[in-house]
């Protein structure tokens, strides 16, 4: 195989550079090997967790450009780095994972590399914040869905990317979508559902749709009106110094705006309905409000805010109420081994 340095090789500073596992949460590997293809935020996070765990016996990763599977390797994210899956595949069986984590219009392509190589005992998994349309490029590839394939969705992330942004605790304390179909392996289920939850996840399962649809509101939505927001600012304002005078707010109003153009473009394309419907709905009350001001009405403009005001907090709470449960479950099972 004509892969990239691994951390075996005396030579690479990546076996001097190795993060040190100070915690255990698995007692045995849930994961025999797990193969990466897309080391960046999110595919990187995914590896360093699990080796913290000591949840995967091997880390593989997937990249053609030299100097990420380099840094890769540095970093102690992957124990080798190839340039291609058919590198690898022939050594990949039951229990061994392929963790999928490229932008979202280029999961077909990866598809097609994987099914002309990789055994039906290998899990698949990915990593894409659409569901429905990598549902759409697995039946394009493969016929219909094959039991080794779980759909998945992590709901953690950073505006931050790249092999760079990878961190271990990414996934700790958060939630993980899974939209299984019908022909969805159990056992195959049950591996992927194993792997998040020894990273301190919580697994959750939805149906494609309604997981497009409440990302499409609840995610994309968010990024829209940030890159909408700044791209405003910045090109159509007359005013030379709108953003030295910008406060705090602003800046983590539009954090999310630095994240990943080309994912962001993918994710925007692949989910259109779902977006264009929440952008109506949005641009819907924002009009609204834009009357309420405009017309001088004090109390409509306290009732929106209020009524906004009361659902943040809720949600909240909420978020820090299930962290906490998270916490003290994870507490309990690292007590249990």
């Amino acid at each position: 195989m004509s892969g990239f340095m691994g951390v075996n090789d005396p030579n690479s500073q990546a076996s001097q550079t190795k993060p040190t596992v100070t915690q255990s949460t698995a007692s045995t590997p849930v994961v025999n090997t797990l193969v990466v293809i897309g080391l960046g935020l999110i595919g990187g996070s995914l590896a360093l967790a699990l080796q913290k765990a000591k949840a995967c016996r091997k880390v593989v990763g997937i990249a053609r450009n030299a100097e990420v599977a380099q840094r890769a390797l540095e970093r102690g994210i992957a124990d080798e780095v190839f340039a291609s899956i058919t590198e690898v595949a022939a050594k990949l069986g039951a229990g061994d994972v392929i963790f999928i984590a490229v932008p979202t219009l280029a999961i077909r392509q990866v598809l097609g590399d994987i099914k002309s190589c990789v055994s039906p005992a290998v899990t698949i998994t990915d990593g894409a914040s659409v569901k429905g349309s990598v549902l759409s490029d697995v039946k394009a590839v493969y016929g219909q869905v094959p039991p080794q394939v779980v759909l998945g969705h992590p709901i953690a992330g950073s505006e931050q990317s790249g092999v760079e942004a990878a961190k271990a605790d990414l996934y700790a304390y958060h939630r993980i979508i899974l939209t299984p179909t019908e022909h969805t392996g159990s056992g195959h289920l049950a591996l992927v559902r194993a792997m998040w939850q020894v990273v301190n996840a919580e697994v959750l399962e939805l149906d494609i749709e309604n997981h497009d649809a409440i990302l499409g509101a609840t995610s994309h939505l968010p990024h829209v009106i940030a890159f909408s927001l700044v791209d405003t600012l910045a090109h159509d304002s007359h005013n030379e110094d709108i953003f030295r005078y910008a406060a705090g707010g602003f800046r983590d109003f539009t954090r999310i705006a630095s994240s990943d153009v080309v994912m962001w473009r993918d994710i925007m394309l692949a989910n259109k309905k779902a977006v264009l419907e929440a952008i109506d709905l949005f641009s819907g009350n924002l009009a609204q409000l834009r009357s309420t001001i405009e017309h001088g009405d004090s109390e409509g403009l306290t009732e929106i805010f209020s009524r906004a005001k009361v659902a943040r907090d809720q949600f909240t709470h909420l978020l820090d109420e299930r962290k906490a449960n998270l916490k003290t479950k994870a507490a309990f099972s690292n007590n249990e081994l």
